[in-house]
């Protein structure tokens, strides 16, 4: 007798400004979905928040040059968050089941997405799903926190300030953070709202333009260092694997001047280079920083942690517990350049996923 094909929800979109993004990566991910295995059911969330059924052609999440897809709105539906009922996908209009899953992958970027809101929900449903759970999700996203969490557990960090509401930098705070500085909302992604400032001049503007995004802003020193990014992935068994890191070249080369959204997904001016040209000794380092990284979040299922390797040893930049999926994204390569293959890793943050729900059932 054939195994039962595993239903696994993919959920896209959303409504954060990594939207596009969001559906680039889940048309990757269900192209590389072993069809043997699964019954894929694509779930997607407009720009307004609507679930809806998904794209049927994965065409319509591919970009066409500058063209990002966007979800479109088809029969609106929802998932049920009575545990009871686990995995059942309705219909908005009638409750009628139109699925029941075993698994979702929610391939979201961003608020509402990669913050602990959706984790939450689905924890209120009791279905498992790939990633992190709600605390490691929320503090991940939130820059600030993230970096508490970090130096807690020792892990050196790159100096900031927080601003809330309409606090401005003090001339202290100026004179300690130096020139340049980064200025990003503390709560996004993709570095969408984010600029890089050579002059005292440019800094409040460069406020303004980050709480377009987010009433907390941060402003970071900058770091003179070799950008790198290592992957983080949990095994069934609860191991972490940490991937080779891979160096980032060509970023100064950027009209951006830096990893900017334009850069990162526009332009083709940024590659790498896997494993980095760094030392065993720093590989090696920062291997073990971004497993101490993902534990200091308690993060589950996989994680993508970025560093500045500097004259003084690696400083983490940021963690991002939904790296992107896109063909060109840097989490799939650098575990491709560990042997896992983009196949090999859904196979095992599915199956990851469902441990987590099988051992959380048995310990009720």
């Amino acid at each position: 007798m054939a195994e039962k094909k595993i239903r696994v929800a993919v959920i896209y979109g959303g409504r954060s400004t990594e939207h596009s993004i969001s559906c680039i990566s889940a048309g990757a991910v269900m192209a590389h979905l072993d069809p043997q295995r699964y019954d894929i059911v694509p779930v997607g969330i407009t720009t307004d928040g609507v679930w809806t059924t998904g794209a049927p052609d994965l065409s319509e999440l591919a970009a066409h040059g500058d063209d990002l897809p966007t979800v479109q709105l088809r029969e609106e539906i929802a998932l049920s968050v009575n545990p009871l009922r686990r995995g059942e996908i309705v219909s908005a209009a009638t409750g009628e089941v139109r699925h029941t899953v075993d698994v979702v992958l929610p391939i979201l970027h961003g608020p509402y997405g990669e913050d602990g809101t959706i984790q939450g929900l689905f924890e209120l449903a009791g279905v498992p799903y790939v990633g992190p759970g709600v605390l490691a999700s929320a503090a991940g996203m939130d820059k600030e926190f993230t970096k508490k969490l970090m130096v807690a557990d020792g892990l050196p960090v790159t100096p900031e300030v927080v601003l809330r509401g309409d606090d401005t930098l003090s001339p202290a705070q100026r004179d300690m953070l130096g020139l340049p500085v980064f200025v990003k909302p503390a709560r996004g992604g993709s570095s969408i709202g984010i600029s890089k400032v050579d002059e005292d001049e440019g800094i409040d503007a460069a406020i303004a333009e980050a709480r377009k995004f987010d009433d907390k802003v941060i402003v970071e020193a900058m770091i003179h260092g070799v950008e790198v990014e290592v992957g983080v992935l949990q095994r069934p068994d609860g191991s972490l694997v940490a991937s080779p890191p891979a160096q980032l070249n060509g970023i100064e080369d950027s009209e951006e001047g830096f990893y900017g959204f334009e850069t990162k997904y526009l332009d083709d001016v940024v590659s790498a280079t896997i494993p980095a040209r760094l030392d065993d000794a720093t590989i090696m380092a920062l291997k073990e920083m971004a497993v101490a990284a993902f534990r200091a979040v308690d993060a589950k299922g996989l994680a993508r942690v970025d560093f500045f390797v500097t004259d003084r040893g690696p400083v983490l930049n940021e963690i991002n517990t939904m790296p992107g999926f896109t063909p060109i994204s840097m989490f799939p390569q650098v575990l491709a350049a560990d042997g896992i293959g983009y196949q090999e890793l859904l196979d095992t943050l599915i199956a990851t996923a469902l441990t987590e729900l099988t051992e959380l059932t048995e310990r009720r």
